[in-house]
This record gives structure tokens, C-alpha cells and sequence, in this order.
């Protein structure tokens, strides 16, 4: 089968109907937009949300609730897979990562992962491991120390 063989299953598309045909069609000249004002007119109509020019209710309700985006720890994440740049007996942190280009911003710490799989015996310094990643670094002979 060939890409230009494939068609729809028949009575799955069916055309569009297409507005202000004669006046048999019952669709005919205003095209069930009535007559005159904002809404009949071409590219006419209100954003969402709009209400007129009146106050809109969105603006006057407070905002409710705790949102923590402004005080959340964020983490600079790696995987394990992506430790396997480094040298058998090598120390990774923080810094290294970024001078390996891993990771490009410290945030609040790092996190390492368990995605993939490690080759390594390394000896991996983060603020926070999955039970994953302390997993299989230990299972590569390696060590996880928490900073």
C-alpha cells in the first residue's frame, strides 16, 4: 500500500457546508448571521471573556489559593545514562556536570535520575537521588553520597 492509496473510510468526511447560497438553501443571504451589528460583519465578534465594555467577571473575582511557583525547589536533573561520559572512578557533581555541559544551570541542586542505564564505577554527588539512580549506581559499583 502506497501513501497516495490511502483514502478515509466511506461516510467518514463528509464537506463542509458552505454559508450564504441562495435563499432555497435556508442558508442563503445573511448566512445565519441576522442583520447588521459586530457579529455579521467579516472578521467581526468579541474575544472571549469579553462582556461588552462591562467590567468583566473574570477581573472582578479575587484569585484564590496557594500557588508555591515562586518559592518551589527546583532541580537540575540528570539521568544515569548520561553519566556514562565520564572516566571509571570519576567524581560527579554539580560542578562537572556543567563543565561536561549536562547541565546547563545549577537551580537549587541536583537531582540525578534512574533513566538508562550506567557502564560506570563512579562516585555521584547530588542534593537528591530516585531510588532508581542510588539503584543502579551502586548495582555499577559505584557510590551516591547526598550533599
Amino acid at each position: 500500500m502506497k501513501l497516495y492509496e490511502l483514502s478515509p473510510a466511506p461516510g467518514a468526511v463528509k464537506s463542509g457546508f458552505r454559508k450564504g447560497r441562495g435563499p432555497a438553501s435556508g442558508n442563503g443571504k445573511t448566512a445565519g448571521k441576522g442583520h447588521k451589528g459586530q457579529n455579521a460583519r467579516s472578521g467581526g465578534g468579541v474575544r472571549p471573556g469579553f462582556e461588552g465594555g462591562q467590567f468583566p467577571i473574570y477581573r472582578q473575582l479575587p484569585k484564590r489559593g496557594f500557588n508555591n511557583q515562586r518559592f518551589a525547589t527546583v532541580y537540575a536533573t540528570v539521568n544515569v545514562s548520561d553519566l556514562n561520559r565520564f572516566e571509571d572512578g570519576a567524581v560527579v557533581d554539580l560542578a562537572a556536570l556543567l563543565d561536561a555541559r549536562i547541565v546547563r544551570k545549577e537551580l537549587d541542586g541536583l537531582k540525578v535520575l534512574g533513566n538508562g542505564e550506567l557502564q560506570k564505577k563512579l562516585t555521584v554527588k547530588a542534593a537528591k537521588f530516585s531510588a532508581a539512580a542510588k539503584e543502579k549506581i551502586e548495582a555499577a559499583g559505584g557510590s551516591v553520597e547526598e550533599v
